[in-house]
């Protein structure tokens, strides 16, 4: 680690981030944001280029995401005990850090780029997310993924419900948007899950403020609840690929664990009668991660049938075939398997149930 001002040139500090040496930022606030713009500027003039192989489009895509994070994460800010920044024009920070790390009483190191993630997580945590199937708001909090993309949402909310549901679970249920979905369509009781102690606080606030606690439940656990339930719903990472930051565990799961786990458990949780949904895309398939045989012999192997399916094409702006992205940085070179991208909510029921 070097001691670094406003004198230094963007050029300069981009090689000596590329050599692992990060910066720690004793110059005006707002240069520290300027350098680390002209940092990503650099960045995006590497473009990875889409070839025939998706596979390995993807793959490369991929690490030149996770050099682009260790690249914009050598920029460092240092923090006072009570997360006050020492700079000239620093903006006052202190809530948004409580919020994201919890009281300190020590001076601690940070990378700029995670500092304005926290900043930007305090702001999706104090507006929220409209939601138009619960008509409210989800408040996110840092480090859980936004229910951003409304379609997943928009299918457990227009599927068929059961006649009656006295218990449902929600596996992982992160913001616990789907838990407080199913509580408003009816269900009795509802158990949601996750094993991150961030997502549990962030369900418990949000259904809190959705005054549905005395219907919802809120368990840290890792997978099913004890018990079995009439409905049971999952919305598990999509892609099985390592994540290069927190927020991205809600999307990549490196060996596809968390979907394999549910759909093995699922008959043993489920009551006489009781269904599966399963949210999932098939962005993976199109990426060669993994085919739609894989996923319905595993649903077969672990004693499942399939019931029904529903399919929603996504309407988030990079499902539009990377139009409207490219102010903001390289165009995607997979704009086009994302465009082509389908959302699917699978029923799914055991097949000696």
């Amino acid at each position: 680690m070097v001691i670094a001002g406003d004198e230094l040139r963007a050029d300069d500090a981009m090689r000596l981030a590329s050599e692992g040496t990060a910066m720690l930022w004793r110059g005006d606030f707002p240069g520290a944001r300027q350098l680390l713009d002209a940092l990503k500027r650099r960045l995006d003039r590497l473009r990875v280029q889409a070839g025939p192989d998706l596979t390995l489009t993807f793959h490369r895509h991929r690490q030149a995401r996770a050099h682009r994070t260790r690249i914009l994460s050598m920029i460092v800010i240092e923090l006072g005990p009570d997360y006050a920044i020492d700079l000239r024009r620093a903006p006052d920070i202190r809530l948004a850090c409580r919020e994201a790390y919890g009281d300190a009483s020590e001076a601690s190191l940070v990378s700029l780029q995670e500092l304005l993630g926290v900043v930007g997580a305090h702001e999706w945590r104090r507006r929220g997310v409209q939601i138009p199937a619960l008509d409210a708001r989800i408040h996110p909090h840092y480090g859980v993924f936004a229910p951003t993309r409304n379609e997943y949402v928009d299918l457990v909310a227009e599927a068929e419900f059961p006649a009656r549901v006295g218990t449902a679970f929600d596996i992982g249920t992160g913001t616990g948007v789907l838990a407080a979905l199913l509580a408003r369509r009816g269900a009795e009781r509802v158990i949601a899950t996750d094993i991150a102690p961030r997502a549990v606080a962030c369900a418990t606030d949000n259904i809190d403020r959705l005054g549905l606690a005395d219907r919802v439940q809120i368990v840290h656990t890792d997978g099913y609840p004890d018990g079995r339930a009439d409905l049971v719903v999952c919305n598990p990472p999509w892609v099985p690929a390592a994540p290069t930051s927190s927020i991205e565990l809600g999307v990549f799961d490196r060996k596809g664990q968390m979907l394999a786990e549910f759909v093995r458990g699922l008959p043993g949780h489920l009551t006489a009668g009781g269904q599966g949904w399963l949210v999932l895309s098939d962005l993976a398939e199109r990426l060669g991660l993994r085919t739609r045989a894989q996923l319905t012999d595993l649903f077969d192997r672990s004693g499942l049938i399939v019931l029904g399916r529903s399919d929603v094409r996504p309407r988030h702006p990079r499902a539009s075939g990377g139009r409207g992205q490219r102010s903001r940085g390289p165009e995607d070179p997979l704009a086009a398997v994302r465009a082509a991208e389908v959302v699917s909510l699978w029923r799914l029921a055991a097949r000696d149930g």
